[in-house]
């Protein structure tokens, strides 16, 4: 059951106003043709993007390394992950007027998923077994319903996904043998496709959907952490980096609210340190500035935006323990 925050949320909201002022740094497919550039972070301040923390909350169970999505109408969807044991999940964990339960499962047990939402349903892509990466497309309901809605090009794990209009579109991913450069569009019915590709592998990258954009920030290029933030017009198939992290950054949860880009937690740097920071990027001016903290250190967690909030669910503490907290943040 989610509970008011109390004394958390008034700690938190005095941490999350105190970092606010600024950034100080603490496939296959036919690919269309697209460009790469970089453009210099801009310095105009950005719109008030600071979120305070409103709500906790707890899942049945801990878990690590969910696909989170919002489908239409408000439900929030924690799709798979690992256990507290390290141990790939099956479950559909809905998240509804404050309330997570288990409604569902899906066909079989996944982690490090790509999941985004196009109207009442969630699409789940790929994510890694005991056995290695799997390229099913998984459509989920509310009600934990499933069905078999397609395949992957190839099968593929740590991806990122985010959704504009009926498209979804899966970036990046692993494969066992490489992280991957490529950007695929996904609308229910058709096959997959490459849209876009990216100026560099990655896996474990932050995303999601800010206008007609896909916004990708961090992730690992399989030798190191990034700390890009890279923009795709799937359109027309442009990519460019809009904005610099503070540090290089990966396992963190992306999600957009207000035509900003919201980065939680992840692991900061070679030395892999969980973080608690929340970072706003402005995707118009390429300022990136401290908006708030996560009540603890997380990697490995979920992020969605439904009904002018945000959600932070499950992930990994600094001591490797999974968890099974929600915590709802709003402006």
């Amino acid at each position: 059951m989610i509970r008011a925050a109390g004394p958390v949320a008034a700690i938190l909201a005095l941490a999350a106003a105190a970092g606010c002022g600024g950034s100080t740094p603490s496939p296959s497919g036919t690919a269309h043709a697209a460009t790469h550039g970089t453009a210099a972070p801009a310095r105009q301040p950005a719109p008030a993007a600071s979120l305070r923390l409103r709500s906790q909350g707890r899942l049945p169970f801990a878990v690590q390394l969910p696909g989170v999505t919002a489908l239409q109408g408000g439900t929030v969807l924690a799709l798979g992950g690992l256990s507290s044991a390290d141990s790939s999940l099956d479950s559909v964990l809905a998240i509804r007027g404050g309330h997570a339960s288990l409604a569902g499962h899906l066909p079989q047990a996944v982690h490090d998923v790509g999941a985004s939402a196009i109207g009442a349903h969630a699409y789940v892509f790929g994510g890694g077994t005991a056995g290695g990466p799997v390229a099913s497309i998984t459509a989920v309901g509310a009600d934990g319903s499933t069905a078999q809605a397609g395949t992957l090009p190839q099968p593929l794990s740590d991806t990122g996904a985010a959704s504009i209009g009926s498209t979804v579109y899966v970036v990046g991913g692993y494969t066992v043998e490489a992280p991957q450069r490529t950007v695929l569009a996904y609308s229910p019915g058709s096959t997959p496709r490459s849209v876009a590709t990216l100026p560099h592998p990655l896996r474990y990258p932050a995303v999601a959907a800010v206008g007609a954009r896909i916004l990708i920030a961090g992730g690992t290029d399989g030798t190191q952490s990034r700390a890009d933030v890279v923009s795709v017009d799937p359109a027309s198939g442009r990519v460019r980096t809009v904005a610099r992290l503070p540090a290089p950054l990966s396992h963190a949860a992306g999600a957009s609210l207000g035509g900003i880009f919201y980065v939680l937690g992840g692991r900061v740097g070679a030395a892999e340190e969980p973080s608690s920071r929340i970072w706003a990027v402005d995707p118009a001016t390429g300022s990136v500035r401290a908006a708030g903290r996560l009540p603890l250190a997380l990697s490995d967690l979920g992020a969605a935006s439904s009904d002018g909030q945000l959600l932070a669910v499950g992930g990994r503490d600094s001591a490797g323990a999974a968890q099974d907290e929600i915590w709802t943040f709003a402006p």
